[in-house]
């Protein structure tokens, strides 16, 4: 069981100078990693169902407070409307404020106990300012994680303001296996984002579609350039032709891990395929994904060992099957679990062979 890291920040309120604990998160895991979580201690629930239906408990939760309930959940949480201003006397109208009206959540007793009861506390040492960059996103196909050379990358995050003119300081889109590129082409550099029509460096292999980005920055005119390394992998989108064997789902490998054969294609389309690992059983599930985030999905396959296997199409897709074949399964689990969080896509343009 991993611990919950903290280290000490100066705290700035008092005098003398005293220190206050920071919780420092290992990761910000949403629906999508809730849901393939999930399905993998519970394999008899799909995680696309997980995945589809945790944001309706949300919207059903919002939809009973804006109805004026008190929403309970027993031995977790509790939702509660509160409402901020003064009134001079019992008759008063209320302020007239947007923020008038807040939404409250307080954790059950229970609920803090057992987290009390478990959790481990592992001291960090003390860290100086720098950039972090939290989230990454393509603005033409609204994905994250997703390095469009044909779109514009938004980054956002903390500290992340830098002299775009300053020699020192700097943007890099690097190819995990080769290639390294500092970004000249910017929309906005601000403390809280920067956008940018990235310039990809090519890298080795096509299949070799994985990058990362960096920013370097200078808070004062003689102090120390400080980097920050965005966490997660982005990658390219990956052009296959049915019967070619392109490569995809690979990081720097000189061998791809995965290659695609043949195909049933109506028309040439652009898609993606996931593979989530599936802790409980330690296999992995692919499937085919439209390009909008909780859109049309093909069924789940579930893949074991190295071999060929036949994926679905979805919904109003033109693929309506699709040959690939697993070259190194050991390495393709290595990498999902370790660098994706056990959950890697590949965005595809899919081409019909010669």
């Amino acid at each position: 069981m991993a611990k919950i890291q903290w280290r000490p920040v100066v705290n700035a309120l008092t005098t003398p100078q005293s220190y206050r604990v920071q919780i420092v998160p290992h990761n910000t895991p949403g629906y999508d990693e809730m849901a393939a979580d999930l399905s993998a201690l519970n394999p008899n629930y799909n995680a696309d169902l997980i995945r589809s239906l945790a944001p309706l408990m949300m919207e059903w939760i919002q939809g009973r407070l804006i109805n004026g309930d008190r929403v309970t959940l027993e031995d977790a949480f509790s939702f509660h409307i509160t409402v901020s201003g003064r009134l001079d006397g019992p008759d008063d109208p209320l302020p007239d404020d947007d923020d008038l009206i807040h939404v409250k959540v307080y954790a059950s007793r229970p609920f803090v106990e057992e987290v009390r009861q478990q959790a481990r506390l592992e001291r960090l040492p003390m860290s100086e300012k720098q950039p972090l960059i939290t989230s990454a996103q393509d603005t033409k196909v609204k994905l994250t994680d997703v390095l469009n050379p044909n779109g514009v990358l938004h980054l956002t995050g903390n500290n992340l303001f830098f002299e775009e003119n300053d020699p020192d300081c700097s943007c890099v889109i690097e190819g995990t296996r080769s290639g390294r590129t500092e970004q000249s082409t910017f929309a906005a550099i601000s403390n809280s984002e920067i956008l940018l029509v990235p310039d990809i460096p090519a890298q080795a292999n096509p299949w070799n579609n994985e990058y990362t980005v960096s920013v370097t920055t200078q808070y004062t005119e003689h102090g120390t350039t400080r980097t920050g390394i965005y966490s997660r992998k982005l990658r390219t989108p990956l052009t296959v032709v049915l019967g070619n064997n392109d490569g995809i789902l690979t990081d720097r490998a000189a061998s791809p891990y995965v290659t695609v054969g043949s195909g049933t294609l109506a028309a040439d389309e652009t898609l993606r395929i996931q593979v989530i690992l599936d802790l409980h059983e330690g296999e992995l599930l692919f499937n085919l994904l439209d390009m909008h985030e909780d859109g049309e999905a093909g069924e789940p396959v579930r893949v074991t060992a190295d071999g060929p296997y036949t994926l679905t199409g979805f919904a109003g897709s033109g693929l309506s099957s699709l040959e690939v074949t697993v070259n190194n399964y050991s390495k393709l689990v290595e990498m999902i679990r370790n660098d994706y969080s056990g959950r890697l896509v590949d965005v595809m343009r899919v081409e019909a062979g010669a």
